[in-house]
């Protein structure tokens, strides 16, 4: 956080995710220990209190919200309307009555997403909220930035034409926005380059989007084209983007695990790897979804981030303090003029 500036209030579901309430706690311990970020921990009390009792005392900014029950991680999102005493219902609270600034959870995604798009309202125009989680890339010549997007990453399993083409807005604003890229370019995800590939939704999406103006929209990527880099957003149906953001986190974990045992073979080769340790260090933390911090819920009128369900602590840090940042740098305020200026066919 910069120095002098108003410490932001981000809203952590301390129940959500499956190391909870360990790990949300943590994560909150040490943002409170380390930044001037306030840490409002939503949850059972009890809970929460067991496991500060064994940390130590926290920084100043942390404060524990109450909130007697939780939403599982199997649980139908529509019951979870009903649950206004739950942990996540009470940490939405907090943000849509300004308590809080922006909102952080690794429990229940269905009904994170529902509610929160129930609960908090979406920006102008926006018929469906999506998740808009990052990947690591080949480098892009016209963008610096070393992460790509992909919309929708499981918020929505199933979807019409016109929501693809809302993905696609909404991404290329948030990339116009993170990026810092004036016209990111846009790919459908697809079985194939061609157009008339794909079933009814991929072609009819494909035709709208090659006939919106407003959208650098570079036709259908395969999967094999993703990780390459080979455009700035993704967009598919939730199902596709939520399988092919967990193969890419898959594939992460496999070659860094092969790597170690190829060093463990031959001893010159362990010394390559002592010679190699700080590249090394650099593309683990450049291939662990952890280091990312979560997806932000994109089209809502509030920050909200969505960490993974098995976050460890570190990782949950990490989504604190993203959502600190686009609180800081208003992210909701640039997405939606980016989309304003999208929808009037600007460049």
């Amino acid at each position: 956080m910069t120095t002098g500036a108003r410490p932001r209030r981000i809203a952590v579901d301390a129940m959500g995710g499956d190391h909870a309430p360990e790990a949300p706690v943590l994560a909150a311990l040490a943002v409170s220990r380390s930044t001037d970020i306030e840490v409002l921990l939503c949850g059972d009390e009890a809970s929460i209190g067991e496991v500060l009792g064994r940390t130590g005392p926290p920084g100043g900014g942390l404060r524990v919200i109450h909130a007697p029950t939780r939403i599982a991680a199997e649980e139908d999102p529509r019951r979870a309307l009903e649950r206004r005493d739950s942990s996540l219902a009470r940490a939405l609270q907090a943000v849509a009555t300004g308590e809080a600034e922006g909102l952080v959870s690794a429990g229940n995604t269905g009904a994170l997403v529902l509610l929160a798009a129930t609960r908090l309202g979406r920006l102008p125009g926006v018929a469906r909220v999506a998740l808009g989680a990052v990947y690591p890339t080949r480098p892009r010549p016209h963008n610096p930035d070393p992460f790509a997007l992909i919309v929708d990453a499981g918020a929505n399993l199933s979807c019409r034409p016109e929501h693809l083409v809302e993905f696609a807005a909404l991404g290329s604003a948030y990339a116009r926005v993170v990026s810092r890229v004036d016209r990111p370019t846009v790919g459908l995800l697809n079985v194939g380059e061609e157009p008339e590939k794909g079933d009814a939704l991929l072609r009819e999406a494909h035709r709208l989007l090659r006939a919106e103006p407003s959208l650098a929209f570079a036709g259908n990527v395969e999967g094999r084209h993703v990780p390459l880099g080979a455009v700035d957003v993704v967009v598919c149906p939730g199902i596709l983007g939520n399988v092919v953001l967990k193969l890419l986190e898959s594939v992460g974990e496999l070659v860094l695990g092969l790597g170690e045992e190829v060093f463990r073979q031959r001893p010159a080769w362990r010394l390559g790897q002592r010679l190699l340790a700080g590249g090394l260090r650099r593309l683990s933390r450049v291939m662990d979804y952890r280091s990312y911090g979560g997806a932000p819920v994109l089209g809502l009128e509030r920050v909200v981030i969505k960490a993974h369900g098995r976050s460890s602590s570190h990782a949950l840090e990490n989504a604190i303090k993203l959502a600190a940042k686009a609180v800081r740098d208003d992210l909701i305020g640039a997405t939606s003029c980016a989309l304003a200026a999208i929808r009037r066919g600007q460049p």
